[in-house]
Parts: C-alpha cells; structure tokens; sequence
C-alpha cells in the first residue's frame, strides 16, 4: 500500500514524502523581491515533500498585486536565491509558480502604468485590491500575435531565472482566472483567430507557454496547474471535460513532471477522467482540503481509477494549514491537533501570522 509519507521519484527529483504545499499569496516582498522574512517562511515549511511557491510574476506587466515577487531580473533572482538556499539547507525540495495574471491586475504597478493585457479586451467584473483601496478591474489589451509570442517568451526567461534562484523546478498558473486560464475560458477569450473559437484553440496558449519553459529548463523541472470549473475572476468554461482532457492530451507529448489540479466542489469525477487521460504524475489539491487538512485525505493516494488500477493522485498538495502549521507534515504522520489559523493575517507585510506560527514540538 501506497504511504504518504515515503519518498516519491518526481522526474528526478526525490520528493521525502508525498504531501505537497500549494502555492498561496502572502504579500510580503519588498515591492517584487523576496527577502529574508520569506526565507525563514518557506524554510519553515521545507518539512513537505515539495513547495510550491506563491504566484511569481514573469515579467512586469504579468504582476498584479502589491507585494508580490517577480522573476524577470536579477535583483529578484538573488531574493529568491534566499528562499531555495534556506529550504535546500532543511532538505526540502522547492518549485516556483510563475504566475502571468493577465487582465486581473493593476495598471498604476507596471513601469509607465503599462496596462493589462488578455486573450480579449473584457474586463473581468469587480475590483483588485490596492494599498489606496479596492480598484474596479480595467479593459485590458488585447494580445496580438506580438503580445502572445513575448508572454509565452515571459515564462521561459522566468523559468531560466527561476533555476538560477535554485529552484528544482517551476508551475506554471494555468488556474484561477489568470492568464492561462483566460485563454481556457469562454468568458475570457473571445478570439476569432487560432487562439480561441474551438477547443484545440483554447488549449493552443497553454501548450505553447508549457513547451516553451519545457524546452528552456528541461522538461521534468515543469508542472502546470488547473483548476477545472473554477469561476474565479469571472471565468466561465464551456465543453470543460472535452477542454481539460484535450488539453492533458497535449501536453503529455512533452515529457513534463506532472500535472496540479485544484479540485473544484462535487468533480472528482473530472479529476478522475484527467487522472485516466494524463500517464505522468498527478499532484491533486482535493476540493475537501480546501477547507479543512487533516489524514482523511490520504485515502487518494491508494483509492484507484478503476480503468486503469491507479492511485488518484500521486502526490497530495495542501494549502491553508501549512500556513498555521509549518510541521503540517509531521502533525499529519502523528495524527496531532492542528493550530488555529488566523485568516485575517493571511495576507499583510509583517511577521504577525506568517513566520510566528509554532510546531508541535
């Protein structure tokens, strides 16, 4: 029987068990640069068979809230060297999220106030949140063949960086409303061209921003995530299991680590049907962690897919409990209490509810 807690092979990289940090917003760069507080907050947290950083920004443009850290130039590059060398030093294994937000972001944060660019010039409803307060989300441009081959182009100069940094590897965000996503969704992309319209369309973005890094670091240091049915930021799918089957379909060609799907409410059957359809690993936020981690969960990694015999997911990733809990890990090993989260922290500049959290020991 499978264990969550022995060592898992993911492209080479050896993983000590197999739960997973989920990438999380913190807001504590220094403007775009991580430093010294981030360290001691992914160090912390080394304890998990892989971290997946916060969203990172690949280039200016692609950054949309304040306080969040970039990969585009070598300033970032050396914050980050911070956090992987402080992890690696607690044996842990680290990927970084490159996270291109497309039109959910914040013009007056760009270099010239630069705006926002998308798939299609919609604005998403409702407001990004400012230091001057909530903002309504802008019209952004629309990308032209230019705009699309420079994003694409984002990922893998960020993705180069990112193993500069020390990274083991990189997740590109194709979830949650961001712009790979946007290109996925019906709501978002109202292209005529070969970028839109039909489902091979839709997918074309994700494939090429994934091929692209794949062939800039190496495949096997390349996840993706999804995040099927989710409608944040006025996304809206339609044809979601022909899309995201098509879309796995696609990339499993490339060779790459493996895929991360943050499960939506009520489909796991969708999960399963990705699970079937993809033959690398499979990392799985299940839609029951979002609200609460605790050792139920496990059962994915030996309840199988009937048509092929396999495990749901081969890697476990959770994400608000290793925020209240950087021995989330071990606590799960041992069946202990978890500690208490403190939501109104979970995003600010300082160390309150971010490195202060204590251990069960």
């Amino acid at each position: 029987m499978i264990s969550a807690f022995e060592p898992y092979d993911l492209g080479g990289t050896t993983l000590q068990n197999r739960i997973a940090m989920a990438p999380m917003t913190r807001t504590r760069a220094t403007g775009s640069v991580p430093n010294e507080m981030m360290a001691e907050y992914y160090g912390q947290r080394a304890g998990a068979g892989l971290i997946i950083t916060e969203g990172i920004a690949p280039s200016d443009v692609g950054r949309g809230y304040p306080d969040t850290p970039g990969l585009w130039n070598d300033e970032q590059v050396a914050g980050w060297r911070l956090v992987t060398d402080a992890v690696h030093a607690r044996g842990g294994r680290i990927f970084a999220q490159l996270m291109h937000v497309g039109r959910i972001g914040d013009p007056t944060l760009h270099e010239g106030e630069a705006n926002v660019v998308a798939p299609s010039p919609v604005a998403a409803e409702g407001a990004i949140y400012t230091h001057s307060g909530p903002t309504p989300y802008v019209v952004p441009d629309e990308l032209d063949e230019a705009g699309i081959a420079k994003a694409i182009g984002e990922y893998a100069h960020a993705a180069r960086n990112a193993i500069a940094a020390g990274f083991d590897g990189v997740e590109l965000h194709g979830a949650n409303g961001y712009l790979i996503h946007q290109f996925l969704s019906a709501s978002a992309n109202h292209r005529t061209d070969g970028w839109g319209v039909t489902v091979a369309g839709k997918i074309r973005f994700a494939v090429a921003a994934v091929k692209a890094t794949a062939e800039a670091i190496g495949a096997n240091r390349v996840g993706i995530r999804l995040s099927p049915g989710n409608p944040l930021h006025s996304i809206q799918e339609v044809e979601r299991e022909e899309l995201y089957l098509a879309l796995v379909e696609a990339l499993a060609p490339l060779g790459i680590a493996y895929v991360h799907v943050n499960e939506g409410p009520e489909l796991r059957p969708l999960t399963e049907a990705i699970r079937a359809a993809w033959p690398q690993t499979l990392l799985l936020k299940p839609w029951t962690a979002t609200r609460r981690t605790d050792a139920s969960d496990l059962h994915l990694l030996t309840e199988e897919v009937p048509a092929l015999g396999r495990p749901v997911a081969d890697v476990l990733a959770f994400g608000a409990n290793f925020i209240g809990n950087p021995d989330l890990v071990e606590r799960m090993r041992l069946g202990l209490e978890l500690n208490e989260l403190r939501p109104q922290l979970f995003y600010g500049i300082g160390a309150e509810g971010y490195v202060d959290y204590p251990t069960a020991s």
